[in-house]
């Protein structure tokens, strides 16, 4: 199994281009379910999750397409399978995504509970009471979630919590139901709003995404559009992390500030010099940080994905600062690994203390996830002597080619067996 290996002290410089967002476009791939009509996508990036997603759709008779390093055209009218099996399903909570367009469009849905990341309960009790408010019969029976529906009908839908994927399901869902569905305390999310506008572009009539009352007016059917998936804003901030963290000067290309101001506004505060320009943002970082505090919540507030990004700079950054994680229980994993490297961290409940240290010094570490793989990774790079990433088949989730473009801004970065 391939690990990283990573000699820290390069400052990294130069300029690297940004791929299509994960998150974004797992639910994308779903909506080629809705109709029977090509769904042409480009900028998708090419991730062990989005292999996973495409193997799962042609399962269900989806057919799939490459065209060149970032396009695919899923065509849905082959679809006779509305079953995402377990042995599909286990490697990705996301796959939770084609049970609302299965639904729409079959009549009847089958999909395993998921599993995923190990980062605390992701429950799809949302998705099923909003299936169910739109006149599903649901059931949960020895591991999978079994829906039924002649047609949806549209329904107004209020979740109990701010739920990314649920939002997308009942959105995708509702598109082919009869009449208005409204869902209330919608995730406002970015890539809800790409997702809506793919929809959209395919005939679909949905307004308010982006806010946290999204509207649908059901249509019978949907036709083939064109789309390109929005660029990854989590990848971006991973990178400008990167480049803070050793003093860098970068600029990352193909990517947008637009969904970053919590991200940005946090790195100004440590001292870092930001440019957002209309597809590219500059970075200037200091021979040091300062140390910078934040509570996790959803968007627009600060995204729980780049929480373990910020504690690995504030490992080394001057001063004490306090991570507040609202959003998952156990996403504090990262911690024991990041103390290996001697970082000075201290857990009070959903609170890590994070007090500076001059420096950090390679050892072997072992990822957790995809975003504590992340964390570890940054910590590497301005560690001292060599720091071995293990089990980093997490970083192949979710960002692409990862080694690669952080050797184009100068790391020593390379996979090792």
């Amino acid at each position: 199994m391939d690990k990283l290996l990573i000699q820290g002290g390069s400052v990294l410089s130069g300029e690297v281009a940004m791929s299509g967002a994960k998150n974004a476009a797992l639910p994308i791939l779903c909506a080629a379910l809705l109709s029977s009509d090509p769904l042409e996508l480009v900028n998708v990036p090419q991730l062990n999750d989005i292999s996973t997603m495409l193997h799962l759709l042609s399962d269900m008779g989806v057919g799939v397409a490459k065209d060149g390093a970032d396009g695919l055209t899923l065509d849905g009218s082959g679809l006779n399978n509305p079953v995402a099996s377990y042995e599909m399903v286990k490697t990705m909570r996301a796959s939770i995504l084609v049970l609302g367009p299965l639904l729409a469009r079959c009549g009847e849905a089958r999909v395993s509970l998921p599993g995923g990341c190990a980062i605390g309960a992701r429950p799809v009790d949302q998705h099923i009471k909003g299936l169910q408010a739109m006149g599903a019969e649901v059931t949960v029976e020895q591991g999978y979630v079994h829906a039924k529906a002649s047609r949806l009908k549209g329904a107004r839908i209020c979740t109990d919590m701010v739920t990314v994927t649920g939002t997308e399901n009942l959105m995708m869902a509702a598109c082919l139901a009869d009449g208005e569905t409204i869902i209330e305390n919608a995730a406002r999310e970015p890539e809800v709003v790409d997702l809506a506008n793919c929809l959209i572009s395919m005939g679909a009539r949905i307004s308010g995404a982006g806010t946290d009352i999204i509207r649908i007016q059901g249509v019978e059917k949907l036709h083939g559009a064109r789309h390109s998936i929005m660029p990854d804003r989590i990848e971006t901030g991973t990178y400008l992390c990167a480049a803070a963290v050793t003093g860098g000067n970068v600029r990352l290309t193909k990517t947008s500030g637009a969904y970053l101001d919590s991200v940005v506004d946090k790195l100004m505060d440590a001292g870092c010099e930001i440019v957002v320009e209309r597809d590219a943002i500059r970075l200037a970082a200091p021979a040091r940080l300062k140390s910078v505090s934040l509570r996790t919540a959803p968007y627009p507030a600060f995204p729980t994905d780049m929480q373990a990004q910020f504690m690995a700079i504030n490992c080394v950054a001057e001063g004490v600062a306090t991570i507040r994680e609202t959003i998952f229980e156990n996403r504090f994993m990262h911690v024991s690994e990041l103390t290996r490297l001697g970082a000075n961290i201290q857990i009070e409940g959903n609170n890590a203390i994070v007090r500076g240290v001059d420096k950090l010094e390679g050892a072997t570490v072992m990822a957790t996830d995809l975003r504590a793989s992340a964390s570890l990774i940054i910590a590497g790079l301005v560690a001292q002597g060599e720091t071995l990433i293990d089990r980093i088949y997490h970083l192949d989730r979710g960002y692409e080619r990862i080694g690669e473009k952080l050797a184009c801004l100068g790391a020593n970065v390379r996979r090792v067996r």
